[in-house]
């Protein structure tokens, strides 16, 4: 099930992130967080946008959320959007059902744009937000270097 984040899951996101970061290119950080570090995170993004969890039996096994995706204020009708899907958790249909939420949280908020900046390799999230209807848009070749390997990243878009 679906629903709104809440403090109580700050660990099990730490946890689900941390894998990224230490066996991925997923995630671009290179230094695992802290459950404090994360807890400030997701109190800055969840007081002012969408933030939310996927929870079975009490466990949460993934969460999406949206931010602003710059600062300056003409962009602030475009959001950036993340998800992320506990590896044992993964093709089990949780990341769209939590990008879908997303997308009508972030339209029924008068949001107009969300962009999704994917490491080039990661195909799985490539072809779930073309199933969404979000379109590439940009390709930035070797923006960055994590476990010695240059890494291309994508931007998806999709209109609201």
């Amino acid at each position: 099930m679906v629903r709104k984040v809440e403090d109580r899951d700050v660990g099990a996101i730490t946890k689900i992130y941390n894998e990224y970061i230490q066996s991925s290119t997923i995630s671009f950080e290179t230094e695992i967080l802290s459950e404090e570090e994360m807890r400030v995170r997701i109190l800055s993004i969840s007081s002012h946008f969408p933030y939310i969890v996927w929870v079975k039996d009490e466990r949460v096994l993934g969460y999406a959320y949206a931010h602003l995706w710059k600062e300056r204020a003409a962009y602030s009708k475009t959001l950036e959007t993340t998800v992320y899907i506990h590896p044992r958790w993964h093709r089990m249909g949780i990341g769209e059902k939590l990008m879908r939420r997303i997308i009508e949280d972030c339209k029924n908020e008068g949001y107009h744009s969300l962009i999704a900046c994917i490491t080039r390799d990661n195909e799985a999230s490539c072809r779930l937000h073309e199933k969404l209807g979000f379109s590439q848009v940009s390709l930035f070749k070797e923006v960055g270097v994590k476990f010695g390997k240059a890494l291309d990243v994508v931007d998806y878009q999709l209109i609201l």
